[in-house]
């Protein structure tokens, strides 16, 4: 197929283009970048030079690729996970208005398929672990709630339309190469200075996807069925169990544990909400629909 990806040159866009690439997909790059642009080169991916932003340049860029499928993995996610609160309006931005350019221009030239990154890690508190049917915490704490507008914003845009089929692959936490929680990522930095710790008892349940896996699953999600999906490993862990073998994992010391008290002086309620209230996600769909199957979350192999 000719397949367009937008972000092409972020975390899971490389991986993503060249598992495209491999199966033998006909790819466009999108990026603003010129080390973005001959990294997707060497990939073997034509190069579409274009912003978010330009909505004339998006749907020039579409039409010359002759895109059938458009997958948007557009972010502006900071280089560390601390610097989050100063980048979420600028990421906020470039998914909704940024990715609505880019949802309008595919429908305008006419690509038959959009796959759209929504998020596995914001569900609605509940008890065990969420499927696809749960809504997202848009009710949560601050910065959180609005991340979950934003993603269910993005989810109800595409499923909406009627004149192109919508996936929405709610991917975990992303960990391997060229993500956060690498052994050279920010978060393991962090790690190693003790700057994670464990608040309270640590029952916020994480779910996460190795990159690699992530950009199987999207490749996978050029023919399956339309609708939602959680992109999720088969390991949702609290955090309790989770931050103490990723500080193994990276040589860092035990994680230092603080009250729900001390950690609303010191990070706010959203640490405390990523802490103690986060949803493990079920991938039981994706598995049974087009047969994913990721690694185990490497820390607990280690």
């Amino acid at each position: 197929m000719n397949v367009f990806v937008a972000g092409a040159s972020g975390a899971i866009g490389r991986p993503l283009v060249a598992e495209l690439v491999r199966r033998g997909h006909a790819v466009t790059g999108m990026t603003r970048s010129d080390a973005g642009a001959t990294a997707l080169a060497e990939l073997g991916a034509a190069v579409a030079r274009v912003s978010a932003f330009d909505a004339e340049g998006l749907e020039r860029a579409l039409r010359a690729s002759g895109a059938e499928v458009v997958i948007d993995e557009l972010t502006a996610l900071p280089r560390s996970p601390a610097d989050m609160a100063a980048a979420a309006e600028g990421d906020r931005r470039l998914r909704l208005e940024g990715g609505g350019n880019l949802l309008a221009a595919a429908r305008r030239c006419g690509a038959r398929r959009y796959i759209q990154q929504a998020s596995g890690f914001f569900l609605r508190p509940g008890t065990g672990l969420g499927d696809e049917s749960e809504s997202l915490a848009v009710d949560a704490s601050p910065r959180i709630a609005a991340s979950a507008r934003t993603y269910a914003e993005l989810e109800a845009r595409l499923l909406s339309a009627g004149d192109i089929e919508g996936v929405a692959l709610r991917y975990g936490f992303y960990y391997g190469p060229g993500t956060w929680y690498h052994h050279d990522g920010a978060s393991a930095g962090l790690a190693r200075r003790g700057a994670i710790p464990v608040i309270g008892d640590g029952e916020g349940v994480w779910s996460w996807v190795h990159i690699d896996d992530a950009a199987a699953a999207t490749a996978d999600a050029l023919t399956a069925p339309t609708g939602v999906y959680h992109v999720v490993d088969d390991d949702p862990s609290p955090v309790s169990s989770w931050l103490p073998a990723f500080a193994r994992a990276v040589m860092a010391p035990e994680p230092p544990r603080v009250t729900v008290e001390q950690a609303l002086a010191a990070g706010g309620e959203d640490a405390v909400y990523y802490g103690t209230r986060l949803r493990g996600a079920s991938n039981a769909r994706a598995k049974r629909v087009f047969g994913f199957r990721p690694r185990r979350l490497e820390w607990l192999t280690a």
